[in-house]
């Protein structure tokens, strides 16, 4: 069997990095999907209430808050989280187009020799 070409074992190399940054992107996008459901259950729970203060967590202690600023800083935080998702979904797609070009040229190198 003849040794793999230095340019082919390159082109594995970037392929198996670009993965890897996908693979990093699309769990940060999970991440932060589950954060704003997270936030999104505390926002349906605060409008079930009829207080008008709460409880927030800072670090290991809970302290009392006026209702209004809880939600405020809530909302403040999801609109944070959804344009930070918007922009890993646009690196995720970059990234998908770069994996697919850099398959296609590594099946390319490797189709000659299979022949």
């Amino acid at each position: 069997m003849s040794e793999i070409p230095p340019a082919v074992q390159n082109l594995v190399a970037q392929l198996q990095q670009l993965q890897q940054q996908l693979q990093a992107v699309i769990a940060q996008k999970a991440q932060l999907e589950a954060m704003i459901r997270e936030i999104d259950d505390a926002l349906k729970e605060m409008e079930k209430s009829q207080s008008e203060e709460v409880y927030k967590a800072v670090g290991s202690i809970l302290v009392k808050v006026r209702k209004e600023e809880a939600e405020k800083e809530l909302r403040e935080r999801k609109e944070t989280y959804e344009v930070r998702i918007k922009t890993l979904e646009r690196q995720e797609e970059k990234l998908r187009e770069r994996v697919a070009e850099t398959q296609k040229k590594l099946q390319s190198m490797l189709s000659p020799q299979a022949g």
